[in-house]
């Protein structure tokens, strides 16, 4: 597999002052552990409870600009959050394609291939790791000239390689990092060097004291 080369630290002006990353909500694919790729499920009953808590949640960014995943669990977030009319639909947004493991859990990957680990061995028909980085890294060149605030509706693996992209970091080290669905991130700035700044945040899931 080829290397992933990390992103240069140092960043072009303008810049955007945060990026927010927010996973969609619930499905029964992933409350099942099922990878879920470009197959395009729906929210759940949780996963749309979970989406309508993000509108509060956000209220304190006014965003300049607004992308999304077009896979429609990403979309409903989006929708349920009160940011769908402001979301341009970017296609690098969408999920690791998991090719033949699509559906499938781990254990039953590992019934067939035993010690599959998806970071070092990938998946059969679908992208490589480094395909995936690369996604990220386009997204992240069209963000570089935003003024102000963005928020980016997508998946937890890909929001994971994003994170660690926009901080320099080859791919590989999204592995060691969770996301939860609903969760919120932030992506910003300390002095020039870029940084992760808020990381998986689910406090607005809690129900009220």
């Amino acid at each position: 597999m080829a290397a992933v080369e990390a992103v240069s630290s140092e960043p072009a002006q303008p810049r955007p002052r945060q990026v927010v990353l927010v996973r969609h909500g619930a499905t029964e694919w992933a409350q099942d552990g099922r990878h879920t790729g470009w197959t395009d499920v729906p929210l759940n009953h949780d996963g749309r409870r979970q989406a309508g808590t993000l509108g509060a949640r956000l209220a304190q960014w006014s965003f300049a600009a607004v992308l999304c995943s077009p896979l429609q669990r990403a979309v409903a977030t989006c929708e349920l959050a009160g940011l769908r009319g402001e979301a341009q639909i970017d296609p690098d947004l969408r999920e690791w394609n998991y090719g033949g493991y699509e559906g499938m859990t781990t254990a039953e990957i590992r019934a067939g291939r035993p010690g599959w680990q998806l970071w070092d061995d990938g998946v059969i028909g679908g992208e490589m790791l480094a395909q995936v980085a690369a996604r990220t890294d386009r997204v992240m060149a069209k963000l570089r000239g935003v003024h102000g605030d963005v928020a980016v509706f997508a998946h937890g693996h890909l929001l994971r390689v994003f994170a660690t992209r926009w901080i320099g970091q080859p791919a590989r080290l999204a592995q060691f990092v969770n996301l939860s669905t609903a969760s919120v991130s932030t992506l910003g700035w300390e002095h020039e060097w870029p940084s992760i700044t808020l990381w998986n945040d689910t406090s607005h899931l809690r129900a009220p004291d």
